[in-house]
């Protein structure tokens, strides 16, 4: 921001300041910063002990601030330099010294300058214990000097106490991101010292939020979920020193979901800009054009927050708020227009013809689109006032009129006039008159009051104003009434016939009011109607009118005009970055009248409001929007306007979207040249757009000529090109230009015109790492090597294996300017061997080889045999096998299998010897055994060998029933359960029967039968006296049988023995 002066002349003896000022915006830290003389002398080493620093640095600018004093001068070179991580910048200057009213012939030193009285300098006091706190230790000597301190040992202690509270201070300034937590650490030399921490002055007390804790030395102050509010100044006290830093808190960009809508509206209604951002809670700020939008009490904006929502609300907008409204957050920025326009009034409904009779009441309504527009009544011209007959309301969007007992002075012309508007319904009102024709009579007839002169023949008598524009032609607008009053004369009353063509209308009745079109009579008149005007009533109307006298007629045209047909064939021709230039087709139907112009909306696509583009009528079919934001989609539609109104609008655009250009490509620079090319490389350009990037056109053109030659028929989508076709010796021109839908951008041109000629490199083979070694692949992989080479002009690379040229049968070979390609689609054994590539230029060559080895699945082992077996052990050898697959042999694995489950389980994996014992075998088992060799590919096929064990004699076990455990005598209580028991033995397993009394125990419930390993048990389950008894068991095989028996007795106690006879002898009586 600030450098010292390039060149500095100082006088001897005096103190000069240099100041250095450095902008850190895009910093995230404070720069660091030296002053150095010459290439490398430190100044703020002891070299610098006479010189004086102060380096302030200011938080809201990120200025830092370097001065340097100095109280005498050693002339040279000086430089101040400043570096934050990979970023560097100096300022250099020179300093001259001359003596102060010295000449050339003193010297060095000047005496008498020095002698020479100075006139005394007023100094502000200076605490100089903070002055030596933060001096250097070389310049201790200096300062006490100069403050007339004489005890330097009681100096250098006090201020080892003073720099003993607080070792190690707090980093100048400390980042965080807005949620996150971010730890402060101060060291202290006392473990025991307490501190305090500070936020902008104030004490901070512990909380989940500011966490403080002490370990050993170190005193630190963790901020958890750091906001907003986190983002200030720090202190941390020990006693009374201190130390500053500051923590800036960093929101995340906050995005903008949904951009703001367009408005048009009318004077008095609501607007409301609605947006939503990618955070609840995210600040957002609006602008008015250029002005910000603050909430005040008196303000007509509203601000409204609903979750990611918000929303700008403008009550009652007025012409004074016609502009650009912008809506800005930390990541993004949307804008919208809004445009307001007077209010019309639009009639709901028209005042209607009336007639009536005397003393009836007559009443005019009519309804107009706002409720609270006020109007005035208007008869023949003269304000109609109200009265005790006459009364008029107002309720609503309704006026009415209302006369009560009609009078014939009433009848006329009335006029409806709202107030504000240049607007008026009018309406007549007819009266019929009530005649008494003689006192006699008890009722009253009804009867027209007319003249009745002398016979005379009928006269038809236009009236040529009004509607008439030209002589019998009245022109109508679509959808208005039409009301042709007639005046006919002639005695007697003539007959009116009125017809269009060959239709023709008969009078009507003037009391018949049914009908779009109609004729009604009156006297002296006979009125034509016309209900909504169509283009079809368009034509020659005659009306002829006859009595006894004679007969007259005249002719007339009706020309209904209406709004014209919507324009055709809106379509956009071309954008900028924020506009686009409309065409369209005039309408096929003027309406009958002229076409003045037309009026132009637009809308976003996917929105429904349309914004008008201008106010006044535009003639031209041709418009260029502007005021559009890039990169949106647009739609546009338009209306014609006539002398009648405004057509339907026209049928949509297709979307469109204002682009610009891109920016130029940057850093042209040129890669390689031959005798005829020259390769181009560039960078995208810098600024791209909504419009995105096509592609590239590279031109060139010869030093001294103007017309530019197209290298690339097609555009290149690529940063770099290769122009071919380039005359040998010539100096050429190039640049590059970026094209994209909206045209072509600025061209990025070459500084300096490139001379075509070729380049002598020498060749260079770069072979891969990998390929420096033993290349092994497996038979029926891929083989895809990539050899990189380099050399001009481009080399001739040939391949060979084992010395002879390479069979282009077996392998295919690709060649282009930097490398090679050797490919094998799928690998054999024979494709094993010494593959050399040679480059050649000229008489310069480079070669490189690669040890290619194709490897397979070796043979089964040989001469498997069993050489011996032992107790449960076997024997094992083989000799290796005949093909090891172009690999080392890594081992063998070792199977059995029993020949009764013939079950294979691995016995050894991995065995690098040939021969093995197979141990944990079954005696009298018969076993087979196979072996498979493996090396890198796999294991080979399974070899088979058998191996019989020596026959084994079974023991004959089988033997007859024999019991080796009778059955005893058992004495039991009657209701409680018992058991007895036995053993058996016998081969086959032999059949146990159970008797009682030499009875066969069947299934009976009360009994359960057990047999555990020859071990018999019968379970008698509480026993009466009946189940007393002889009980044997027997046991049957086909060897024989054997049989044991025991006597169960069951007593019965006393009393229930007693109980018992007694029932007996009374059941048997």
């Amino acid at each position: 921001v600030e450098k010292p002066p390039d060149n500095v002349v100082a006088v001897a003896g005096t103190d000069v300041t240099f100041i250095a000022k450095v902008d850190s915006t895009n910093l995230t830290r404070k720069p660091t910063m030296k002053w150095l003389k010459g290439k490398w002398l430190d100044l703020g080493s002891k070299a610098g002990k006479h010189l004086q620093f102060k380096e302030t640095y200011d938080r809201n600018t990120k200025v830092c601030v370097k001065e340097r004093h100095r109280y005498f001068f050693y002339a040279g070179g000086y430089r101040c330099e400043v570096t934050s991580k990979d970023k560097c910048d100096s300022s250099t200057f020179e300093i001259s010294v001359e003596g102060d009213d010295a000449g050339e012939d003193e010297g060095d030193l000047d005496f008498s300058a020095l002698l020479k009285k100075k006139p005394e300098k007023v100094e502000p006091e200076i605490d100089v214990w903070e002055l030596l706190k933060n001096a250097h230790p070389s310049e201790y000597e200096k300062i006490a000097f100069e403050y007339g301190i004489t005890d330097l040992r009681g100096m250098l202690k006090r201020l080892k106490k003073m720099k003993d509270r607080k070792k190690k201070k707090l980093e100048s300034c400390y980042s965080v991101e807005k949620g996150k937590k971010i730890t402060l650490r101060c060291e202290v030399v006392d473990p025991n010292v307490q501190v305090k921490w500070l936020k902008n002055g104030q004490e901070i007390k512990p909380s989940a939020k500011y966490i403080m804790e002490a370990s050993g030395n170190v005193r630190t102050l963790t901020i958890n979920k750091a906001t907003l509010a986190d983002d200030a100044a720090y202190e941390c006290v020990v006693g009374e020193d201190k130390c500053f830093t500051e923590v800036f808190v960093k929101e995340p960009p906050v995005t903008i979901t949904k951009l703001m809508d367009d408005y048009h509206v009318v004077v008095g209604e609501r607007v409301e800009f609605e947006i939503e951002v990618s955070e609840e809670g995210a600040h957002v700020m609006w602008f008015f054009e250029d002005q910000e939008i603050h909430k005040d009490k008196d303000s007509k904006y509203r601000f409204k927050k609903d979750g990611k929502k918000h929303t700008l609300i403008i009550q009652e907008a007025t012409l004074d708020d016609i502009g650009m409204y912008h809506a800005w957050t930390n990541g993004g920025h949307t804008k919208g227009e809004l445009e307001v326009e007077e209010k019309e009034l639009e009639v709901l409904q028209d005042i209607a013809d009336l007639t009536v009779r005397a003393t009836d009441q007559a009443m005019f309504k009519c309804e107009v689109s706002d409720d609270k527009v006020t109007g005035k009544w208007y008869k023949d011209g003269v304000e109609v006032l109200p009265s005790e007959r006459i009364k008029m309301t107002h309720i609503g969007r309704f006026h009415r009129l209302v006369i009560d007992n009609v009078k014939p002075e009433d009848a006329g012309d009335y006029t409806f006039v709202p107030d504000g508007y240049a607007l008026s319904l009018s309406a007549k009102l007819n009266f019929l008159a009530w005649i008494i024709l003689s006192p006699l009579f008890s009722f009253i007839t009804e009867i027209k009051i007319d003249y009745v002169p002398r016979q005379e023949p009928p006269k038809i008598h236009l009236d040529t104003t009004g509607n008439m524009v030209s002589q019998n032609t009245i022109i109508v607008v679509a959808g208005n009434k039409l009301r042709l009053d007639v005046e006919i004369t002639g005695e007697p009353a003539p007959t009116v016939v009125w017809s269009k063509g060959d239709n023709v209308r008969a009078p009507k009745n003037s009391c018949n009011t049914e009908g779009r079109v109609r004729v009604e009579s009156r006297k002296d008149l006979s009125c034509f109607v016309i209900e909504g005007a169509e283009r079809d009533d368009e034509g020659n109307y005659s009306i002829t009118v006859a009595n006894p006298a004679g007969e007259d007629k005249a002719v007339l045209f009706l020309k209904i005009v209406d709004v014209p047909d919507p324009p055709e064939n809106i379509k956009c021709t071309g954008v900028g970055e924020d506009c686009a230039s409309i065409i369209w087709d005039p309408p096929k139907f003027d309406g009958g009248a002229p076409v003045k112009g037309y009026l132009m909306e637009r809308k976003k696509k996917g929105s429904s409001r349309w914004t008008k583009l201008n106010f006044d009528v535009y003639e031209s079919t041709t418009y260029e929007a502007k005021r559009m934001i890039e990169g949106v989609l647009y739609e546009m539609r338009v209306f014609a306007v006539n002398s009648i109104g405004m057509s339907q609008p026209s049928l949509s655009s297709k979307p469109f979207m204002p682009i610009a250009p891109t920016s130029e490509p940057t850093r042209l620079t040129v890669h390689d040249v031959t005798d005829s090319t020259c390769s181009l490389k560039w960078l995208a350009p810098e600024k791209i757009g909504a419009g995105g990037l096509d592609g590239y056109v590279i031109e060139y053109c010869k030093e001294g000529d103007t017309e530019w030659v197209v290298a690339n028929q097609e555009l290149c989508e690529r940063q770099g090109f290769v122009v071919r076709g380039l005359p040998v010796g010539e100096k050429i021109n190039f640049r590059v230009v970026a094209v994209n839908i909206a045209g072509r951008s600025p061209p990025a041109i070459m500084s300096q015109p490139v001379t075509i000629r070729e380049i002598v490199e020498h060749p260079k083979i770069r072979l891969p790492r990998d390929l420096r070694t033993k290349y092994i692949r497996k038979v029926g992989e891929k083989i895809n090597l990539t050899i990189p080479f380099q050399g001009k002009p481009r080399p001739v690379a040939n391949w060979f294996k084992d010395g002879k040229p390479l069979d282009e049968k077996m392998v295919n070979v690709r060649n282009s300017n930097v490398d090679s390609i050797l490919f094998i689609r799928s690998a054999e054994r024979e494709h094993s061997g010494t593959y050399e590539l040679v480059l050649k230029i000229e008489n310069m060559e480079d070669r490189a080889s690669i040890n290619i080895r194709i490897v397979d699945k070796p043979g089964p082992p040989l001469n498997v045999k069993a050489t011996d077996v032992w107790g449960f052990n076997a024997a094992l050898e083989w000799d290796p096998p005949k093909d090891d697959g172009n690999c080392d042999i890594s081992g063998y694995t070792i199977q059995k299998a029993d020949m009764k489950t013939k079950e294979w389980f691995t016995v050894y994996e991995h065995n690098r010897r040939t021969n093995c014992t197979v141990s944990d075998l079954v005696m009298g088992n018969e076993y087979m055994f196979r072996i498979y060799s493996e090396n890198l590919c796999g294991l080979s096929e399974e070899p088979r060998l058998e191996l019989k064990s020596k026959p084994y004699k079974e023991k004959d076990m089988c033997c007859s029933p024999k019991f080796t455990q009778p059955l005893m005598d058992r004495s039991v209580v009657a209701g409680y359960s018992t058991a007895i028991s036995c053993a058996v033995k016998g081969f086959p397993k032999p059949k146990i029967v159970w008797m009682k009394n030499k009875m066969i125990i069947g299934e009976d419930p009360k009994y359960l039968m057990q047999n555990n390993q020859g071990v018999l048990t019968l379970n008698i389950r509480k026993p009466s006296t009946f189940d007393g008894g002889k009980y044997s068991c027997m046991a049957v095989n086909e060897l024989g049988k054997d049989e044991v028996e025991c006597t169960l007795d069951v007593r019965v106690p006393q009393p229930l023995q007693e109980l018992l006879w007694y029932l007996w002898e009374t059941t048997t009586v």
